[in-house]
């Protein structure tokens, strides 16, 4: 390990664009392929992971969806929630936002009650053995129509002092954020934060709706709001947190090559970007791994990655005393 590498393992940071269904490593799901007899289409675990050489966002999902067939019990929740706390823990992230979908497992005939028992579980057993702080985000599936948001909201209902906030992920491309207008106006009614997946795929024009139409408090993703200066200025002076994830766009050619990662760019030009891993176990790596990434690819120095994961704790929905307690252990780190 190079010493910069040393100075990313320890560095504090939160984490807050990780899907927990995309942290399903190829081992725990035939595990719980075995548990639940169910049967799935691959021979071995090398040939689950040759099958995550995709190039886009629709070959991921298709897969994605695929592999979250096996979840069906609160147990297998939380085991795939503990999985991703043990590799969190080991990358010193000492507080997660964790989108899930509960959509994908409500189409199998999952109870909402069971995807949220086993998730809780497994956020308070990783609160009690590392000492994480975790809340949970609902994703809305894009592809799928207001009605069934809608429907999906109203299951949470139950369920909503438990979850931090509401946001939008899936298929980015002909289902923009205007889409989700209504629904996510009663999600705000019910005091839940707003953040969606805009600008991954979509244009800058995405980027804007979700800030206008969405009023969304974070902004995950956003590499294509760069295309458009005036959009740059406005998240800039706005304070905006873009969750932004190096492996998944080299993974699905957001960029061709880390050494064209705009996350520099992105910090030159006042933009609140964090780093993150969004799906680990489909991209190649967990949070640490992208900090590396980008790092290698880009040229970051300690003072950039302190100001990256500073900004994990400004862009988190932590209250204002945690979020000073994350930044003086940050700071304290930093100088030693």
């Amino acid at each position: 390990m190079t010493d910069l590498d040393d100075f990313i393992a320890g560095l504090p940071k939160a984490e807050l664009h990780m899907h927990i269904e995309g942290s399903l490593e190829p081992e725990l799901m035939f595990a719980l392929a075995r548990r639940n007899k169910i049967d799935i289409p691959f021979e071995s675990v090398e040939a689950v992971r040759a099958a995550y050489s995709f190039s886009n966002l629709q070959d991921f999902l298709d897969i994605y969806y695929q592999g979250a067939n096996v979840l069906r019990e609160a147990e297998d929740f939380r085991d795939l929630a503990i999985a991703y706390f043990d590799r969190a823990e080991a990358d010193n992230v000492v507080h997660a936002e964790i989108f899930f979908d509960p959509q994908t497992h409500t189409a199998r005939g999952i109870s909402f009650a069971t995807v949220m028992e086993g998730l809780l579980a497994g956020m308070g057993e990783a609160k009690e053995r590392h000492g994480i702080s975790a809340t949970l985000i609902l994703c809305f599936l894009r592809h799928l129509d207001e009605a069934d948001a809608f429907a999906t909201l109203k299951a949470a209902e139950p369920w909503l002092d438990r979850i931090e906030a509401v946001g939008l992920d899936s298929s980015e491309l002909g289902h923009p954020p205007s889409k989700f207008a209504r629904v996510f106006d009663a999600a705000a009614a019910f005091g839940l934060k707003r953040v969606a997946h805009a600008g991954e795929e979509g244009p800058p024009e995405y980027v804007r709706e979700a800030l206008d139409i969405l009023k969304i408090d974070r902004l995950d993703h956003g590499n294509r709001s760069l295309e458009d200066p005036e959009l740059v200025a406005r998240l800039a002076s706005s304070g905006m947190t873009l969750t932004v994830c190096p492996l998944s766009n080299l993974k699905l050619c957001v960029v061709p090559d880390m050494a064209d990662h705009p996350i520099d760019s992105m910090l030159r030009a006042g933009l609140r970007a964090t780093i993150n891993s969004d799906d680990p176990a489909y991209f190649g790596g967990y949070v640490n791994d992208n900090y590396r990434a980008a790092a290698r690819g880009r040229g970051l120095g300690r003072e950039e990655l302190v100001t990256l994961a500073r900004n994990s704790f400004l862009g988190s929905f932590l209250d204002e005393a945690e979020i000073a307690r994350h930044l003086a252990r940050l700071d304290a780190y930093a100088a030693g």
